[in-house]
């Protein structure tokens, strides 16, 4: 698939920044090699699309399956589309998945440990004369104690030039992504992992009230894989059971990374408890472009669902309970006090006023 040109910004000696949004992909851009491809503050003036060869024409992307110890060779063709002559620097790089949930390569000067390493094109620079096009072949060299498993990147062509307003150079690369799937046993495989529910109510104690839920979809296996959600919500023994609605499925994670999610759920009635449940169904997308469902994964947490404004009530009518038990305590007390007092003043007064009735 094409990926769109970037911009890393270098001072004159050393690279300063890499510009990473938007770095890689939309890799459902059709018509690759039709005209100079966007970058992302200006346009390139070169595009790069796969060569035709025993692996086929008009390919959107470099895919290939590999045995441990085993190579693959293939070739990319960078056509010229300005009108001076253009040297590009040519290399390879890991893929991850942006906060976005697009993919990204790594910056050239970060090591890469799959694709980036094991992909090595047959020079480092080519230089295209305008109008011209230029095929740079590569070979992929899979180490042969390689897990087996999905392994994403991509090979990028690099030009710097001088931005002579901001005083820095401005690097903008253009690639292709380059899918490996080292042979052995495939293991597909996500997790839902640290599932929480907060319950938010409103002023109105018997109103019902909002819940989040927040959990991270894990990549355990060691394919790429989607995923499918459902979040629903209910109270004490399964009852009020509330449901989140659509949400859009998790992007395509590569063995190892994570997800974070944050589902909202409106209109959850207070029943004290609550109880979330996440469902997550693994999409698993082979070559063909045919994606298989798998065996859905779950996972449930606990929370309280209580509108503050009853609880704000109950503990006013708690504390009126026991200022009103302590107060009629302190009553009896002082009248218990007051008779106490009154006894031994008779009896006093009685031992006072006997020896005068004896005399």
């Amino acid at each position: 698939m094409h990926v769109p040109a970037t911009r890393r910004k270098t001072t004159a000696t050393a690279l300063v920044r890499t510009a990473a949004l938007a770095l890689l992909m939309a890799f459902a851009i059709v018509g690759l090699g039709a005209g100079p491809a966007p970058a992302d503050e200006g346009d390139v003036t070169w595009t790069v699309r796969t060569a035709s060869n025993g692996y086929g024409a008009d390919r959107s992307s470099f895919s290939h399956g590999v045995n441990p110890g085993g190579q693959v060779t293939d070739a990319m063709v960078v056509a010229n589309h300005g009108t001076t002559p253009l040297d590009l620097a040519v290399y390879a790089a890991d893929g991850f998945t942006t906060d976005v949930g697009q993919l990204d390569l790594l910056p050239r000067r970060e090591k890469s440990v799959g694709v980036g390493a094991w992909v090595h094109a047959d020079r480092d620079r080519v230089v295209i004369q305008p109008g011209k096009s230029a095929e740079v072949p590569f070979t992929v060299t899979v180490p042969r104690n390689a897990a087996p498993g999905d392994y994403v990147g991509g090979i990028l062509t690099s030009l710097t030039q001088p931005d002579d307003a901001e005083g820095i150079n401005v690097d903008r690369r253009l690639g292709i992504r380059v899918k490996l799937q080292v042979s052995g046993q495939l293991k597909p495989s996500l997790a839902i992992e640290d599932l929480h529910v907060g319950y938010t109510g409103s002023l109105n104690p018997f109103a019902k009230g909002d819940a989040t839920v927040t959990y991270t979809i894990h990549n355990t296996g060691n394919a790429i894989l989607s995923g499918r959600q459902t979040v629903s919500l209910s109270g004490p023994f399964g009852w009020l059971r509330t449901g989140a609605g659509d949400i859009a499925p998790s992007p395509e994670l590569l063995p190892g990374e994570s997800w974070q999610m944050t589902v909202p759920v409106h209109g959850v009635t207070p029943g004290g408890t609550l109880a979330a449940t996440a469902t997550l169904t693994p999409l698993l997308t082979d070559a063909s472009g045919s994606t298989t469902t798998l065996k859905p994964v779950q996972a449930t947490a606990h929370g309280w669902a209580v509108p503050w404004t009853l609880s704000l009530l109950a503990v006013l009518l708690l504390a009126l309970f026991v200022a009103a038990f302590v107060l009629a305590r302190r009553s009896r007390a002082r009248r218990k006090q007051r008779e106490d007092t009154r006894v031994r003043d008779a009896v006093a007064q009685a031992l006072r006023d006997r020896p005068a009735e004896q005399n």
